[in-house]
């Protein structure tokens, strides 16, 4: 049966390395495994592997394998000698520092003493020897070699079923996406680019089946770091091999509206080098023709990163205008590619036609009322921000809300007339009750307005039958010193329904209350009441160890 399976694996080893009488090398399976074979005289072949099966003693299907890549290998005929050499993986950049002595250290090293440090490293760290060994056999394998490479990879396993995911062969999968694309990343390095490109893609189309298998991408968030890596190496070797822009139009556009095309995040204006102006167009047409017939929000959405890839703003302001949302935010979408072009004037103009359609309403989009307010101020249009802000305040009636009109407002050196109009607006509707214009509670929007301006007792009024536990706490905290005997009947309710929680959180804030409770009966004068309810709530719980030592740390 280990052969068997073997069979199915021996195109996935990686880091093959047939020495004098052993033979290492890695291969995937729901992590990857580290094999060592050793060939002696008598038993033909041992076997190693770090997986459940091998280490048991097992002859596993891991080490079936590594054995069928070594015979294919050293059956083949030797590669031919290449000019080509893969570079050694460099490290990132990093950020400046003055801390930093690495990048000047090995530019300052000579080739062979870097030979010496890689060999020195690579011996002391299997994984860093396993990626080095891999470019150095992608760079010498032939096109028929590194495709058989790649597909071992991803069709080893693959980790959705009729809709299941198994968490761990996704993580396991995962890793095998991330050493195909090493393994296309050395392609480009080794000149190949044009090989890197087609890999690229197949790889891309086989992940598509597997998030189809999946169901969606919503239980594959192991894979979503390795795809866009996928996608960006594809991008590279497009730069570098320049492929036909038709055909690559072609394949941008199926890939995008595909299963695996949200995912990857690609931007086709970041492939506008690539496909020219021909290829663009082609693309956007390929597009418009997927829309037409199926007219979802993936395909506008391609249409619309296309027009823009094109640099066309016109029409992509017209492919916009033909489904503007109620609440101004393609307006301000509209606004802001207008104002990137250099067009300022029909940018505002289009901002202020957006908040005019939205009218009154209590969710207009925030970005394009923020906007136009900014485009106001840097123009000396004071008052109309103001009116903007007084618009949206009377509409919405939040608590931002009224912070933004008081800015405005101050702008203006008029606030105090705004303030008391504001006021009177939230008490008028905090006094007919239900919700009120931004679908909020009136009364709860009043208490926060007070709290925010410091007039903590007139919210404690107006807090009377409609604040909710957090906003009583926020005002029990504010008036514990000046009200004591309001606040400790605030924190007394509270520590009621507490003590039937458990857990950390809950006992914390026990706690808490219980350090409150004493402030307010220290300012009261009545301490010894404290100390009777204390050792009341200590005796009522007491088989709470956890709860004890918490109050024991708080000095309770």
């Amino acid at each position: 049966m280990s052969f068997g399976r073997g069979e199915d694996y021996a195109g996935a080893v990686s880091g093959l390395d047939i020495g004098d009488g052993t033979i290492r090398a890695t291969v995937p399976g729901r992590e990857t495994y580290r094999v060592e074979l050793v060939v002696t005289g008598q038993a033909g072949v041992a076997g190693t592997c770090d997986c459940p099966y091998g280490a048991d003693g097992h002859f596993c299907k891991h080490c079936v394998a590594v054995g069928l890549a070594a015979l294919r290998h050293t059956a083949s005929a030797a590669p031919k000698p290449s000019a080509d050499v893969v570079p050694a993986p460099r490290p990132a950049p990093a950020r400046p520092a003055p801390q930093d002595l690495m990048t000047p250290w090995l530019e300052s090293l000579d080739r062979e003493a870097l030979l010496a440090l890689l060999a020195e490293e690579s011996a002391a760290d299997p994984d860093l020897h396993a990626r080095l060994l891999l470019r150095a056999e992608v760079a010498r394998a032939d096109r028929a070699a590194v495709r058989d490479r790649v597909k071992g990879l991803l069709d080893a396993g693959t980790p959705a079923r009729d809709g299941y995911v198994d968490p761990e062969e996704a993580g396991a999968y995962a890793r095998d996406v991330t050493q195909a694309v090493t393994i296309l990343r050395a392609l480009i390095a080794a000149g190949r680019a044009a090989e890197a490109v087609d890999g690229a893609r197949w790889a891309l189309w086989r992940l598509g089946e597997v998030y189809e298998s999946a169901g969606g991408a919503e239980d594959l968030w192991d894979l979503f770091t390795p795809v866009r890596d996928l996608m960006a190496v594809h991008l590279r070797a497009c730069r570098a091999a320049r492929p036909d822009p038709d055909p690559t139009a072609r394949w941008l556009v199926g890939h995008l509206l595909g299963p695996v095309g949200e995912v990857t995040l690609a931007d086709p204006v970041d492939y506008r080098d690539v496909l020219g102006p021909a290829g663009l167009t082609r693309a956007l047409d390929l597009a418009t023709e997927a829309w037409r017939r199926d007219p979802t929000d993936k395909a506008k959405r391609l249409r619309e990163q296309l027009l823009k890839a094109q640099g066309d703003v016109n029409a992509l302001i017209t492919a916009y205008a033909t489904d503007l949302a109620p609440n101004g935010a393609t307006h301000l979408r509209i606004a802001r590619e207008l104002d990137e072009a250099g067009r300022a004037g029909d940018a505002l103009e289009w901002a202020e036609r957006g908040l005019r359609a939205a009218g009154d309403r209590h969710d207009v989009d925030h970005g394009l009322v923020e906007w136009i307010c900014a485009r106001y101020v840097r123009d000396g249009r004071l008052d109309e921000a103001l009116t903007v802000r007084r618009d949206r305040f009377r509409s919405q009636g939040s608590l931002q809300a009224y912070r933004s009109l008081r800015s405005a407002a101050r702008a203006c050196g008029c606030w105090e007339e705004e303030r008391e109009a504001a006021l009177e607006l939230l008490r008028a509707h905090a006094g007919r009750g239900g919700v009120g214009p931004g679908l909020g509670h009136p009364a709860r929007i009043l208490v926060d307005v007070l709290l925010d301006e410091g007039e903590v007792d007139a919210a404690w009024e107006a807090a009377a039958g409609h604040a909710d536990d957090r906003r009583l706490l926020t005002l029990a905290d504010r008036m514990r010193d000046h009200r004591p005997a309001d606040a400790l009947g605030v924190y007394l309710r509270l520590l009621e329904p507490l003590k039937q929680s458990t857990g950390d959180q809950a006992y914390q804030e026990v706690a808490r209350l219980l350090r409150s409770i004493r402030a307010c009966h220290e300012r009261l004068g009545t301490v010894e009441e404290f100390t009777r309810r204390l050792s009341a709530l200590r005796a009522e719980l007491k088989r709470r160890p956890k709860l004890m030592k918490v109050l024991d740390e708080n000095g309770l």
